[in-house]
């Protein structure tokens, strides 16, 4: 049984998103949410906020044990990207692209052996 949470149209590259997804992912919630508490990267606020909402839906939707969760994937898709100009010197126009993700993380709980 999983339980996830996506966050779409977050406005961070997902670029930036993917290398707090690597930190996090095969770890458990509770080890997750410390890690990307005591992380300064912009993405992990987002990430965090995504990982307490799979928690709680893993609990509250499917009657998982909180204590034995474990994130067992998570990955950031580009979204929809916000084409921009900035004027440049000689009347031109350079492109700004302000890119966005969808951010997903699932739980799982884990087997007792």
């Amino acid at each position: 049984m999983e339980a996830r949470a996506q966050t779409k149209y977050a406005r961070i590259s997902p670029r930036k998103v993917k290398i707090v997804c690597d930190l996090i992912r095969g770890k458990d919630a509770n080890v997750a949410r410390a890690i990307l508490m005591n992380t300064p990267k912009a993405a992990s606020e987002i990430m965090l906020k995504t990982l307490k909402s799979a928690v709680s839906n893993a609990e509250n939707n499917f009657g998982m044990d909180s204590s034995r969760l474990y994130v067992s994937e998570t990955y950031a898709n580009p979204g929809p990207i916000l084409k921009r100009i900035q004027p440049v010197s000689h009347g031109r126009a350079y492109r700004i692209n302000k890119r966005t993700s969808h951010i997903t993380i699932v739980v799982k709980e884990r087997e007792e052996a």
